[in-house]
């Protein structure tokens, strides 16, 4: 069963989407079976694996509103052989309209993707930059969720109140729902303040904290505008290498030896 993990954040510009795209890129480059789930209306995943927005004709959207089976709007991103997208589209900006009145709206995305989790040993899902409906859906289908902190004055900005979302998530919608690790990311160590906040979300999060950090890199930022991950664009890039860490660290986390696609909470069951 493959193990589902949101990147959350409701603040915008602290590389959630470059994180989802380049995490799930270097758990496909390990070989594990990885789909990339674009529940944002930016659609900015979805560009990132090689994808032009304006030509999807069926998305999460349509999953979660219409009921369409996930199988069939999944598109193979050819960029790496491991690596598939459940893509996005500006509809899904509606999508929280017209969910407001059904019945287990907050379920939809779980519904969802619950016929296909069997296929995949990590679903990532880029949640867009609010606490909306779309990210609560995102978090209820979640079995964890990383959260990506830029090293910058306003870091903790508003964490303390993604952090209750989580928790009222946990008590409400999603008791499983755990907090896979704080990323770390836009680090400058040339900064000052860079260190320092390291040293702030360490002290203040401790054993919740990637050992991975993602350094500010300008191969990183340039990759999206190619369509392509990091690692297709330059794989000893200081980005690159940073994410397959990343990626490394959570299938030790996850994975039981020998068992590729099974993680450790199933096998504990």
């Amino acid at each position: 069963m493959g193990k589902i993990i949101a990147v959350a954040n409701q603040k915008g510009g602290v590389g959630k989407t470059t994180s989802s795209i380049n995490l799930a890129a270097s758990l496909a480059a390990l070989e594990y079976r990885t789909l990339l789930v674009d529940a944002d209306p930016q659609a900015n995943a979805t560009s990132g694996v090689g994808f032009d927005p304006k030509d999807i004709q069926h998305s999460i959207y349509e999953c979660m509103v219409d009921g369409i089976n996930a199988q069939d709007i999944i598109l193979p991103t050819n960029i790496l052989p491991h690596l598939d997208l459940m893509p996005s589209h500006i509809d899904l900006v509606g999508a929280e309209v017209e969910m407001i009145n059904l019945p287990n709206r907050e379920e939809k995305m779980k519904a969802a993707l619950e016929p296909i989790v069997d296929q995949y040993d990590f679903i990532i899902i880029d949640c867009s930059p609010s606490l909306g409906l779309i990210t609560v859906n995102a978090l209820t289908a979640a079995n964890s969720v990383i959260i990506p902190v830029q090293c910058e004055y306003f870091a903790l900005e508003g964490l303390g109140k993604l952090l209750n979302t989580i928790k009222i998530i946990q008590s409400r919608l999603n008791p499983q729902l755990e907090i896979e690790g704080i990323l770390l990311t836009m680090y400058d160590v040339r900064l000052r303040l860079s260190n320092q906040v390291v040293e702030e979300v360490k002290l203040h999060f401790q054993q919740l904290v990637f050992d991975t950090i993602i350094p500010r890199n300008v191969k990183l930022s340039e990759s999206p505008s190619f369509g392509i991950p990091v690692i297709l664009h330059d794989a000893e890039s200081k980005g690159s290498i940073s994410y397959l860490n990343l990626a490394r660290e959570i299938v030790e986390k996850n994975v039981v030896p020998g068992s590729a696609g099974a993680y450790a909470e199933d096998d504990a069951a």
